[in-house]
């Protein structure tokens, strides 16, 4: 009665949690809406019982926990691989996140993540990247700055913000 604790509800687009208030993979293509960032978008699904060999491409996110031999490309879209997913694929999207198993080229315009037990095995170029303490990278990986504007020379900022470089 006094000392029973009443476990409180998730506010709604809260990403779900364990009890360390750490996030944990998705097991749903519903929890991968939760893991947007706040943006509320639905994941198209490939289940666990499902294999697809060939091209995958569309216009929408996309949630992978099933086996895909082939090619990926999906724009300015999000590809989650599942934990239980096993990829072997050249994959195209804006973000990639890998809980699962990757063999093949990674290219993700805005970022990738490698997430703890994750595999990825083939090169990975982004503009920014997230590799998590205990997961698997073997390949270059490449950082694009395509989205550095114009113009901007890195090395002259660095060297202007030096002290007593005047």
């Amino acid at each position: 009665m006094w000392g029973d604790e009443q476990p409180q509800p998730s506010p709604p687009g809260a990403a779900p949690t364990t009890r360390a208030g750490v996030p944990v993979a998705p097991r749903s293509p519903s929890d991968a809406t939760h893991l947007t960032g706040g943006i509320a978008r639905s994941a198209a699904c490939l289940g666990p019982g499902l294999q697809v060999k060939g091209e995958i491409s569309g216009n929408e996110d996309l949630y992978l926990e099933g086996k895909v031999e082939g090619s990926i490309s999906l724009g300015g879209h999000r590809l989650t691989v599942g934990r239980n997913a096993q990829v072997s694929a050249e994959v195209v999207a804006r973000e990639v996140i890998v809980y699962g198993q990757v063999s093949g080229d990674l290219r993700g315009h805005d970022r990738i993540e490698i997430k703890k037990d994750a595999s990825v095995t083939g090169d990975v170029t982004t503009a920014r990247i997230l590799v998590e303490d205990g997961a698997y990278l073997k390949g270059k990986i490449e950082t694009d700055r395509s989205g550095t504007p114009v113009g901007t020379d890195l090395n002259g900022l660095l060297s202007r913000s030096t002290p007593g470089s005047d």
